[in-house]
């Protein structure tokens, strides 16, 4: 049997575990800003203070739902009618110092990826987080069990 010249006895799983964990700390590209990353990445980058992690959901997400302690709460879009957030600019601004990497955080990773567009036209190194912080939903419309922060096992709180 041949083995590549990295293989040794019994490291299978370890090289495994290791190209996994890489590639979910990959940055994957996206267009119109800095890229997607997963909830794990997004985490530790904003752990060790390279990143402002930014929860983008409407109030009533926040309230009912549950957040990430200590992140600054910047609407994208409101409830009722989910228009865009007027005053988004100006709060991001306030939350996020100019020119710092800002990862934007929605319900599944789809308003986000709006966000982190508007947020790099303002200046910023913005990124999607995949998943969001409920995840997809389920074959039953429920969300937390199909990836995001919350399942994750990311640090989150409900009120």
């Amino acid at each position: 049997m041949h083995r590549a010249p990295f293989a040794k006895r019994g490291s299978s799983l370890r090289w495994q575990n290791r190209c996994m964990n890489e590639s979910r700390d990959a940055v994957r590209p996206a267009e119109g800003y800095a890229g997607d990353i997963t909830p794990e990445l997004a985490w530790r980058w904003w752990q060790e203070g390279q990143a402002v992690l930014v929860d983008i959901r409407t109030s009533a997400e926040i309230a009912w739902v549950g957040f990430v302690p200590g992140t600054p709460h910047v609407a994208w879009k409101e409830w009722p009618g989910m228009a865009v957030n007027p005053g988004f600019d100006d709060a991001l601004r306030a939350a996020v110092p100019a020119g710092a990497r800002a990862l934007m955080l929605c319900r599944s990773g789809i308003r986000s990826i709006a966000a982190a567009r508007r947020a790099t036209e303002l200046g910023y190194e913005a990124y999607n987080i995949l998943e969001g912080f409920e995840g997809d939903a389920n074959a039953n419309g429920h969300r937390g069990t199909q990836g995001g922060w919350r399942m994750r096992g990311l640090p989150w709180r409900q009120n």
